[in-house]
């Protein structure tokens, strides 16, 4: 074998940071640790999550609105806070020690949070049995809610580098491996549902009837092995090399743009500003071939008079065309990053305004006294996921690459693209449900009732729906952000495709804020009144599916005008 054949050509060291041999590091036998750690984090964090708003309801003591309130808060910040994590694995760390010290954080938040729930004078001080009569004193909640916001921390640097930390595995120079690498963010999406099944099942059964210092409990021993896993496969794992301050680079280009605005930019582009080695002059980054979109950034690689490039460039005034390239592309994601939007809108209806659909439904099992929380129903969207993801990766994949010849049979802007029409379904089988579901109360006048003779398992198909464009969105947005962003953006690139989840249910709640407000005028009870008999709940659910078909159209035409990234070269 050539020298040149036995290591890796995308900047990958091993853990003593050495150029990564590809027999010995990464590949398939390096993801069983990261997808192991991936299941456990999940486990912990859904195991958390599901019912945390029964836990702020009826241990400390919260009213509804305040309980779900601080829920809503809290998520937020967990999807918030890979901003953070993003930029300290991409500018300092890395993404290994950056999931390693996040991780250890997380655990120390899962500890301290058990230990709120288990230990008197932590515990919140409940009379009789159960959650009778609970209530917390102010510094109970302190330390329940420092526990919970040192787990968005934890998390927040966690979910954006792991994904990434995974695809690494796979050098993007050797095609086999690539190929591989389109198949592995589809068993990542995979265990992190096999972690939410478990906890959105077993776990919350735990909390309701053994108890919250169990239940709590067990998240925190999964994500402790969590990190256990993750520490195992050192030796086999690719890290690519941190790049610097991501944030100052781009700052660096619009500074160096903006003092040159009165620049003529030459037709050829080999005029243009950029190192003569073969690598980059950012560390751990492949150089970027020059695109003629946004043109006026291209002023910052114009070589100026006063430009001094023999000794040490001033890169507030020259940059050159592979960090102009970064802006670029991070500026071209963005048309198609925003499309996500409204499909996170979607999915957090199922958290949302499904569960309310659902608790005016007959929720028991056949003819049996046993009753099904309708929050429990989203295990249906989870098992659709598990069902699609080896159908997408064993089945659908095989037989459209025979007809498209791309390796991955679908490309990544097709695959979300199926995705967001797919989602459109979900919505319109929720408001035909929803008009099914008003015609029976209107027809045997089941206004006052609190649930009217229709199964809540008519739910189902919405779950499912949502499920299956899922595997085909969330899972093509992984991929695309990844492989399109520059190689020491890769991390804050994953957190952007997660913030979307986060402005997703910022939107959700405007768009039912503003719908409260007109709908509510001249004493109408409105769209979503308290008792939704007499509510047009459908209205909002067609409302979603207009908005993404105009989604749905928007992502055809960015998608058709997006110019993907050229890499020029390999890297030692």
């Amino acid at each position: 074998m050539a020298e040149d054949d036995v290591y890796t050509k995308d900047g990958t060291v091993d853990y003593h940071g050495n150029p990564a041999n590809r027999k010995e590091t990464g590949t398939w036998r390096a993801c069983p640790f990261i997808l192991g750690n991936e299941c456990c984090e999940r486990l912990a964090y859904y195991g958390m999550s599901t019912n945390l708003v029964l836990y702020f309801k009826n241990r400390l003591h919260q009213h509804s609105a305040t309980a779900s309130k601080n829920v809503s808060d809290w998520s937020g910040t967990c999807y918030i806070t890979p901003l953070i994590g993003a930029f300290v694995a991409d500018s300092y760390l890395g993404r290994f020690w950056t999931i390693a010290v996040f991780s250890i954080i997380y655990v120390i938040g899962m500890t301290l949070l058990t230990l709120s729930a288990s230990i008197p004078g932590m515990k919140p001080t409940c009379q009789g049995q159960g959650d009778e009569n609970c209530h917390a004193n102010v510094g109970q909640s302190a330390v329940c809610f420092l526990a919970l916001y040192l787990v968005a921390l934890g998390t927040g640097g966690i979910k954006p580098c792991v994904s990434s930390y995974g695809a690494d595995q796979f050098d993007d120079a050797d095609p086999a491996e690539k190929e591989h690498k389109s198949s592995f963010f589809n068993w990542f999406y995979f265990s992190i549902n096999i972690g939410a099944l478990i906890a959105s099942s077993l776990l919350v059964w735990i909390q309701d009837n053994v108890g919250w210092g169990w239940g709590f409990g067990i998240p925190a021993v999964a994500m402790a092995i969590a990190v256990v896993s993750f520490f195992s496969g050192t030796r086999l794992y690719r890290n690519q090399k941190p790049g610097g301050s991501a944030l100052t680079r781009i700052c660096q280009v619009i500074v160096a743009s903006i003092k040159k605005h009165h620049v003529q930019v030459p037709a050829d582009k080999s005029l243009l500003y950029e190192i003569a080695d073969t690598e980059s002059a950012i560390e751990g980054s492949r150089k970027l071939d020059h695109t003629n979109e946004l043109r006026f950034f291209d002023k910052a690689a114009v070589v100026g008079q006063s430009d001094n490039v023999k000794d040490s460039v001033n890169s507030w005034r020259l940059c050159t065309v592979t960090q102009v390239e970064e802006l670029k592309s991070i500026l071209r994601l963005l048309p198609v990053w925003s499309t996500g939007i409204v499909f996170a809108t979607v999915y957090g209806q199922m958290g949302t305004l499904f569960v309310l659909q659902g608790q005016t439904m007959n929720t028991h099992v056949g003819n049996s006294s046993f009753k099904i929380p309708p929050a429990s129903l989203s295990i249906f969207d989870t098992i659709s996921v598990i069902f699609w993801v080896p159908v997408y990766d064993r089945i659908i994949v095989p037989v459209v690459r025979k007809f498209t010849g791309h390796k991955s049979g679908l490309t990544q802007l097709q695959r979300m693209g199926i995705g967001l029409f797919i989602s459109i379904f979900a919505m319109v089988a929720a408001a035909v449900l929803e008009l099914i579901r008003l015609r029976i109360v209107k027809n045997h006048n089941y206004y006052e009732l609190e649930e009217i003779p229709l199964t809540i398992f008519w739910q189902v198909p919405q779950y499912f729906i949502i499920g299956c464009a899922e595997v085909f969105t969330f899972i093509g947005q992984l991929e695309f952000f990844y492989e399109q962003a520059p190689d020491a953006m890769r991390s804050l690139c994953s957190a952007l495709s997660l913030l979307t989840v986060a402005l997703g249910q910022y939107l959700s709640s405007l768009l039912v804020t503003i719908v409260t407000n007109i709908s509510t005028k001249n004493g109408s009870p409105g769209w979503i009144p308290d008792n939704l008999n007499y509510g047009h709940l459908h209205y909002f659910f067609w409302l979603l599916a207009v908005l993404s078909v105009l989604n749905f159209v928007a992502f055809l035409l960015v998608s058709k005008l997006y110019t993907y990234k050229k890499v020029m070269g390999t890297l030692r």
